[in-house]
């Protein structure tokens, strides 16, 4: 079996960092289909999860201002072609110190990688208007690097009538298999979840992180709340989680996607404004963590009656609060990717690894049965290295 080197990068909703893996990918047999790897029946190709090996793992911090700027883009201001643009090249330069890193840490040369995945930071997701927007530079990170670049992963799929969203599903059959009653859990900015079933399925269940990580920066003036630890001293506003749980968006039935475009401190505010009294600020907090735990519950209970396990993964698996709070409120088991070999924080990006691979062998990737697009699609376009 031929196996090839892959870096994959990734910054999600939270932009508060960027994870990166490189890994060594088993190469696939030609005409098969990744989403059909992997299966607990039968494995319909070579592309053996087992045979997936990380080799080096980093993560940096965005810097301050990039992430302000990163963050502003997610809502109309002046000037926005020339500061999306300018953060488009700040962020690319901090992809491409991640890749310095992996090199330094696994001890190969650029001339050895196949390609870089780089999914870029969503500004705006409206599939249901045609377009999803990610803002990145993968021409200036193939240049600084010298490797080829695969980006724009989402545009094919929403041209085709899809969601463009979520992109992982298909990575998550496998390295995870399928048929065994499991569920994996990203607990980005959002939460969204794949359900590893023949045929595999995944959608959105609405926030994790993001509208807690908004209100304690709003509040405290941190990126994030530690541990939960905020949280842990609030009590939940069941007037608040009333409202919230009211979101239409919520009742909808899958493929669905959502970001930064409907669940933000502006959203919030229209119904704390709905309220007799204002409550305590961290009673807010620990009311927008017991909304996005009852978010992914329902969705779970709703459409995974008979699910046997969910391993979780993302930042929020590494929130002990959130983590005992969904285990409570979950109809199973709560375990981590880590429990099947994969760090919590590495899961993504070694998705975009592989969603890398998938593109430079002409392999569809993104699922209609998971973004409800008319077929399957190519994920992805390839900026060369030279």
């Amino acid at each position: 079996m031929r196996s090839s080197y892959y870096i994959g990068l990734m910054s999600g909703t939270s932009t508060d960092g960027v994870d990166g893996v490189l890994a060594q990918l088993p190469d696939a047999t030609p005409g098969s289909s990744p989403q059909r790897q992997e299966s607990a029946q039968a494995p319909a190709d070579s592309r053996s999860a087992h045979a997936i090996t990380v080799l080096a793992s980093t993560s940096l911090p965005l810097p301050a201002a990039l992430r302000q700027d990163l963050l502003a883009l997610n809502v109309t201001g002046p000037d926005e072609l020339a500061r999306a643009a300018r953060a488009a090249n700040a962020l690319a330069d901090c992809y491409a110190d991640a890749v310095t890193a992996l090199l330094d840490q696994s001890g190969l040369r650029a001339a050895e990688i196949r390609a870089i995945g780089a999914h870029g930071q969503t500004v705006r997701h409206a599939p249901e208007s045609g377009y999803t927007l990610q803002i990145n530079a993968p021409a200036r990170l193939a240049e600084h690097t010298g490797i080829a670049v695969v980006a724009d992963f989402r545009s094919r799929d929403v041209a085709a009538g899809g969601q463009g969203a979520p992109l992982v599903p298909a990575f998550h059959a496998a390295r995870f298999g399928c048929g065994m009653g499991q569920l994996v859990l990203n607990l980005g900015g959002i939460a969204n979840v794949t359900l590893l079933d023949d045929p595999v399925q995944g959608f959105d269940t609405g926030p994790a992180n993001m509208l807690m990580d908004a209100w304690i920066q709003q509040h405290l003036g941190q990126a994030y709340d530690h541990d939960g630890t905020w949280a842990a001293q609030g009590r939940c506003h069941e007037g608040l989680l009333t409202a919230l749980l009211a979101e239409p968006w919520l009742a909808l039935p899958p493929p669905k996607s959502t970001g930064r475009d409907l669940f933000n401190l502006a959203w919030l505010q229209a119904r704390l404004g709905t309220l007799p009294a204002m409550p305590d600020p961290v009673d807010v907090q620990a009311t927008l963590l017991q909304f996005s735990v009852e978010t992914i519950a329902r969705a779970v209970r709703r459409h995974a009656p008979g699910a046997r396990r969910v391993l979780a993964c993302g930042g929020g698996a590494l929130n002990p609060v959130f983590m005992r709070t969904l285990s409570r409120s979950l109809p199973c088991p709560l375990g981590t990717t880590a429990d099947h070999g994969v760090p919590v924080q590495s899961v993504e990006a070694l998705a975009f690894a592989w969603l890398a691979q998938a593109h430079v062998l002409g392999l569809p990737a993104c699922l209609p049965e998971v973004t409800g697009a008319r077929h399957a699609t190519i994920a992805g376009c390839l900026y060369p290295a030279g």
